[in-house]
């Protein structure tokens, strides 16, 4: 029975047992089709990654990426996670070096420093962000996440869906204490959300104490059956935009820190940046770093 070997990190933290889990396959390409879901949804991670030769050499692979529901075309800590693991393999993965992955939005360039034990990863964005439909009302969202609508800001910081391949709805709340009481009502999010241009939820709040610039954050994705994800990167991306549509400056680049999975009890660290040029913005990256935790080999039917 053929095997193949995987290994797993822990993304978007410099420590094992945090981030976000990821499965890597390096070489996918003798698993059967119809078994690479199973694969996933035997990991019961939020997401796998497969890696197949590129369709550029002058590309290191293209990649695709598995939620245990379906085949997504871009995530950032399979993205992140998945460069590490690439840069690892190489011969030289002592050194710095700039990885090219084809996902399904497209060609992602990604930046890997070989710091140790923990080293870094930053992918600029192959889709800069779009704005989706008007999304449903604060009563609404206040009712999907458990808490009330007075809650969720509005006026220039009101909810709005945001894709840089994945969308989802950015949901502005008043303070780290309602953030921490946030609960997702699926009963209600199949009602309203589910069918939508962006059925999921990306909820932040400033963190004072941390600076201007930190906001602390929780992403839930009932639409993957992930209720609530440690890390997202996807949905980071479009928090960059997001913020960065919003800020007075016009020229320059804007960095962010955002801390996700406190409540779940695997805090992350995700690094944001975005570049304007004339009030436009032109380029988002999102880094962060990874940890080998794993490795084996999976044994197919």
């Amino acid at each position: 029975m053929p095997e193949f070997r995987y290994i797993t990190l822990d993304v978007f933290t410099d420590r094992p047992f945090g981030g976000n889990q990821l499965a890597v396959f390096l070489d996918a390409s003798g698993i059967p089709e119809a078994q690479l879901i199973e694969i996933t949804r035997e990991f019961n991670f939020s997401e796998v990654t497969f890696c197949y030769p590129p369709a550029d050499p002058a590309h290191e692979a293209r990649v695709r990426i598995f939620t245990p529901g379906r085949e997504i075309p871009f995530a950032g800590h399979p993205t992140v996670g998945t460069a590490i693991a690439l840069h690892a393999k190489r011969a030289q993965g002592s050194l710095d070096s700039k990885l090219v992955l084809e996902e399904g939005v497209g060609p992602i360039t990604v930046l890997v420093r070989a710091d140790t034990p923990a080293p870094f990863a930053q992918f600029t964005v192959a889709k800069l962000p779009e704005i989706g439909p008007p999304v449903p009302t604060r009563n609404t969202l206040a009712d999907i996440l458990s808490i009330e609508s007075e809650d969720i800001v509005s006026g220039s910081s009101a909810p709005q869906a945001v894709s840089c391949g994945l969308p989802f709805v950015m949901v502005c709340v008043k303070s780290l204490k309602v953030l921490a009481a946030a609960r997702v009502r699926v009963d209600k999010w199949e009602t309203t959300m589910k069918s939508s241009w962006a059925p999921d939820l990306f909820v932040f709040a400033a963190d004072p104490d941390r600076g201007p610039t930190h906001y602390r954050a929780r992403c839930f994705v009932p639409s993957e059956t992930i209720i609530e994800d440690p890390a997202t990167g996807s949905a980071n991306a479009n928090f960059a935009g997001f913020l960065a549509a919003r800020s007075p400056e016009r020229n320059g680049t804007l960095s962010w820190t955002v801390t996700q999975g406190v409540e779940m009890g695997r805090p992350s660290r995700i690094d944001i940046e975005a570049d304007k040029v004339d009030g436009a913005v032109t380029s988002i990256r999102v880094g962060g770093r990874a940890v080998f935790v794993m490795e084996g080999t999976i044994t197919l039917p």
